[in-house]
């Protein structure tokens, strides 16, 4: 389906005019829109991109509706930053948003590494990629930590084969496909230096921030209640002094340090409750944590800064 296929009847008005918010409410984008708020604390820079890009393609719709085109959208994307930054979540929703506005067949994600893409031997290579492909045709192929695919201090390296079947498909089928390469900003701009073909067919790109102390604390708060969990006050003030303390040690990885953090405290949260087996239990204790359940880990025992995993 193109864009102009995908044309509501409800937006088309009187003597060629046409209802910009019948077309917008009929596509459903919207809803795309409201869920990546409710799913991510802060990102506000990345949410608005987000926007700009549906309004884009949402106006180019309109504009093929009336006989107007300056070409098929160029719709690639690179997004950048840390791990936990979201980045997978936002392209589940691009997906959605370009499958809803009919740039994209199914609006599904495929998301890859290079070891999904690279073979080990001759031959190896080509069909895992072609393989890889087929699975994301008519939706959109996220490949995480791109950068893996090209390896110049390796002259044995089936990497740039990949890279060169990406480009082509990239090119040739971008009416069916979509791409999103991700990984760390440093190491995205040296891949693009070293590979213009790859550089030239990304027309967005899209970094995402690190969460500030205060947006990890509200991400907390929303997994918890989505887990039917509450912090006691004491467990919240030590939840704040986790997050300083982990954010200033190596490999913290965002939303998902904090996660994993929230996983460790309802594991001790359960353990505790499990030795005080043979009494009543009510429901404020087992969807409680407290204190003592954060402030066992291992980052208390550190120095700020410090090394060793929480």
């Amino acid at each position: 389906m193109n864009a102009v296929d995908a044309q509501p009847r409800s937006a088309a008005g009187e003597e060629g005019a046409l209802d910009l918010e019948a077309a917008y409410r009929d596509s459903h984008v919207g809803e795309v829109l409201e869920r990546l708020d409710r799913e991510l604390i802060g990102l506000a820079p990345v949410k608005g991109r987000i926007r700009d890009i549906a309004a884009l393609l949402l106006i180019d719709k309109l504009r093929h509706a009336v006989g107007l085109s300056a070409g098929a959208p160029a719709l690639h994307m690179s997004f950048t930053g840390n791990p936990g930054t979201g980045k997978t979540t936002v392209a589940v929703r691009m997906a959605e948003i370009l499958h809803r506005l009919g740039y994209v067949r199914k609006g599904h994600l495929v998301a890859v590494t290079r070891d999904d893409l690279v073979g080990q031997y001759i031959g190896h290579t080509a069909p895992k990629t072609r393989e890889v492909l087929k699975r994301a045709m008519g939706g959109v192929l996220f490949i995480d930590e791109a950068y893996y695919l090209y390896r110049p201090e390796n002259e044995r390296d089936y990497g740039q084969e990949a890279i060169e079947i990406l480009l082509q498909v990239m090119e040739n089928q971008r009416d069916d496909l979509v791409v999103i390469l991700a990984g760390y900003k440093d190491r995205m701009e040296t891949f693009f230096r070293s590979n213009p073909g790859m550089s030239s067919r990304i027309a967005h790109h899209i970094d995402f921030p690190d969460y500030t102390p205060g947006e990890l604390l509200a991400i907390a708060h929303l997994m918890l209640e989505q887990m039917q969990y509450r912090l006691s006050p004491e467990a919240d003030a030590a939840l704040r002094e986790y997050i300083e303390r982990r954010r200033a040690q190596p490999h913290f990885a965002n939303a998902r340090s904090i996660r994993n953090a929230l996983d460790r405290s309802r594991l001790r949260q359960a353990s505790r409750l499990f030795e005080r087996r043979g009494g009543a239990i009510d429901r404020q204790a087992l969807e409680t944590l407290e204190a003592a359940d954060i402030r066992a880990s291992r980052v208390f025992l550190q120095p700020p800064g410090g090394e060793g995993p929480p």
